[in-house]
């Protein structure tokens, strides 16, 4: 498995923002890395609300009777981060693109 710092994962890492503005339908290769970072950036959110849930959780089970006070910060976090965290995919916007003009 490659490291973060490896080229192996800098090869793979896509090179294009996780949106389509710019991108010509017609040129399959740079469609698919915008399909790609959208898809990885949905999985990022994803990922960073489970981490967050998992360090509220222990954070519960440490402070027992005091975890309203003691990590309402975290539950916040959580909350914010729930909104957003589901992975949808890139058809919607894909079909549903307009363009900035």
């Amino acid at each position: 498995m490659p490291t973060p710092e490896s080229e192996a994962f800098l090869a793979k890492k896509p090179k294009v923002p996780p949106t389509f503005d710019g991108v010509d339908y017609d040129d399959t290769p740079r469609l698919k890395q915008a399909q790609d970072a959208i898809i990885r950036e949905q999985w990022v959110k994803s990922m960073m609300a489970r981490l967050v849930r998992e360090e509220l959780g222990k954070c519960y089970y440490r402070e027992g009777v005091n975890h309203l006070e003691k990590c309402g910060a975290l539950r916040e976090r959580y909350f914010e981060l729930l909104k957003e965290s589901k992975v949808k995919g890139y058809l919607f916007q894909q079909q549903n693109y307009v363009p900035k003009e």
